[in-house]
């Protein structure tokens, strides 16, 4: 009877001792070729805030995407930022003749779109590239919002790319239009002799009015071969005015 016990007692030891790897393991993630394809199909019940942004809102598609943020825009008329990291703060100011960036822009942090997305992209002494992430809330959220639409370029003759500049991101297919993906931006450190793909090909529609050392910081950060932070930057963001 007593080696029964105890060879039951080491079966139990024994099982409690399995393997369970945790998720949130910085070796478990994958790289940026796999997120482009892992975001596009969410597969979760959806949240309370995504209900309600699909209460409050419509699904912005390529169709309604004018409509709807002009009119959000008149109706939401700030344009400065506060975008926080581990790192410290940086702040943004929108310009307002680029509309429907920034009214883009302000309806994504006032839905709360960029907390919990990443700087998932840093190259020194070139630009940090923000609003992705590999963690399953940043496809739900863009399902919750319109994960298919694009904003029509608003390109000003003679603005460029300046120490400071922040740019609407492209997704990289023919993109004859420079058509902006809505849900990423990146900050520009230069040098402006590194700027001839981009201007006037990325619309420019803010810029950093406080906390460059702070972009300079996260542009030094160790980073695979995709660019992507091998510790993941997290953000948040909010509208000050």
């Amino acid at each position: 009877m007593k080696l029964l016990i105890y060879f039951f007692g080491i079966v139990l030891f024994f099982g409690s001792c399995e393997d369970k790897k945790k998720a949130s393991d910085p070796n478990s993630y994958p790289d940026e070729t796999e997120v482009e394809t892992k975001i596009e199909t969410p597969v979760e019940a959806k949240t309370e805030s995504e209900k309600k942004i699909e209460a409050e809102y419509p699904e912005i598609t390529n169709e309604n995407a004018v409509s709807f943020l002009t009119e959000y825009g008149k109706k939401n008329p700030e344009t400065k930022v506060l975008i926080s990291t581990r790192f410290g703060d940086i702040e943004i100011e929108l310009y307002k003749d680029t509309p429907l960036h920034r009214a883009n822009f302000i309806y994504l942090v006032k839905q709360h779109y960029f907390d919990e997305t990443f700087f998932h992209r840093v190259v020194p002494n070139f630009i940090i590239q923000a609003g992705n992430s590999d963690i399953v809330s940043t496809p739900r959220k863009r399902a919750a919002l319109g994960s298919k639409y694009l904003l029509p370029a608003e390109i000003i003759p003679g603005r460029v790319h300046e120490y400071g500049t922040v740019s609407g991101a492209k997704e990289y297919r023919e993109n004859p239009d420079n058509r902006t993906a809505p849900y990423e931006f990146f900050i520009f450190l230069g040098p402006k002799s590194s700027t001839t793909h981009l201007n006037g090909k990325y619309t420019i529609f803010g810029k950093v009015t406080k906390g460059m050392d702070v972009v300079e910081e996260i542009s030094k950060v160790k980073a695979d071969d995709g660019d992507w932070p091998l510790n993941n930057i997290y953000i948040t963001a909010k509208v000050l005015e």
